[in-house]
C-alpha cells in the first residue's frame, strides 16, 4: 500500500480526492488533511498567509502517523504567489517539518508538463488577472512558454467551488489557444476530476487540473506510476525522455 499525504486548504473541492483514489484502482491511499485557509480571498496577501509555515504545519503529525510516503501542499495559488524561489523554500520547509519528500501543486504542474512533453501552455485561471499573471510567471521560471492566460472575476475559493460543468467548460474553451500543447486549470477549489476526459476530447489536447496534478505529483515523489485513463492523458502517457 502506498499512502499519499495531501495538505488541502479548507473544504472546497476536497471531494475530488476520494474520486481520484477510486479511479486509481490500485493499492494507493490518498490521505487528506485540511489546513486553515484564513481569509478566503484571491488576493496576494491572503494567499501568502494561507501558505505560511504555521498553517502548513497543521496536520503534519496526522500525516506522519498515517504512514504517508510523501506530502503535497494542495494549493496552486498558496505556492506560486511566493515566487519560484519562495515556493522552493516553502516545500523545503515542509519536507523538513514532515520528514517526508514534499512538493506543491504549482511544482506539480511544471513536472507534469515535462511528463507529457508539453512546452507551450495555455492557462485558464479562476483568479483575478494579477494573481493569474503570477502563475504565468511561475511557469516561465520553470522553463515553460505561456501561450495565453485568462483570468476570472472570481474573488473567493467558495465561489469557485460552486462552479458546475458549464462554467468549467466555458473557462477551458475561452482559455485554450491553438498553439498551446496543453491547457492548465490551476485551482484546487475547482471541481474538475469528473470532467477531464471530456475536456481533453473537446479541446484535442491534454488538460491538467490542480487536484489531478496534486495526486500525480505525490505519486511521483513516492516513485509510483499508475495507468488511469479516466484521469486523462497525464495518467496514460509514457514518460517523455528528455534529450
Amino acid at each position: 500500500m502506498t499512502a499519499l499525504g495531501i495538505l488541502y486548504p479548507g473544504h472546497f473541492a476536497d471531494d475530488d480526492y476520494p474520486r481520484i483514489e477510486q479511479l486509481l484502482g490500485s493499492d494507493i491511499r490518498v490521505d487528506l488533511v485540511h489546513t486553515e485557509i484564513g481569509e478566503d480571498a484571491h488576493r496576494v496577501d491572503a494567499l501568502r498567509q494561507m501558505g505560511s509555515p504555521e498553517r502548513l504545519a497543521t496536520g503534519l503529525q496526522e500525516l506522519r502517523l498515517s504512514g504517508a510516503e510523501a506530502v503535497v501542499w494542495a494549493s496552486s495559488s498558496g505556492s506560486f504567489v511566493q515566487g519560484f524561489d519562495g515556493a522552493h523554500e516553502q516545500v523545503r520547509g515542509l519536507a523538513l517539518a514532515a520528514g517526508l519528500p514534499a512538493s506543491s501543486t504549482s511544482f506539480g504542474f511544471v513536472h507534469a508538463a515535462a511528463e507529457i512533453g508539453a512546452r507551450r501552455i495555455a492557462v485558464g485561471a479562476t483568479y483575478p488577472d494579477d494573481v493569474a499573471a503570477l502563475f504565468a510567471d511561475f511557469l516561465r521560471a520553470g522553463g515553460l512558454e505561456v501561450a495565453g492566460v485568462l483570468g476570472s472575476r472570481s474573488g473567493t475559493a467558495a465561489e469557485v467551488a460552486g462552479w458546475g460543468e458549464d462554467e468549467l467548460f466555458a473557462l477551458a474553451r475561452a482559455a485554450d489557444t491553438p498553439d498551446a500543447d496543453a491547457l492548465f486549470l490551476p485551482d484546487t477549489a475547482l471541481h474538475t476530476v469528473a470532467h477531464i476526459p471530456a475536456l481533453e476530447k473537446e479541446l484535442g489536447k491534454p488538460v491538467l487540473t490542480a487536484n489531478q496534478v496534486t495526486v500525480w505529483e505525490a505519486l511521483r515523489l513516492a516513485d509510483r506510476r499508475v495507468n488511469a485513463p479516466e484521469l486523462g492523458a497525464l495518467f496514460t502517457k509514457e514518460p517523455i525522455v528528455q534529450v
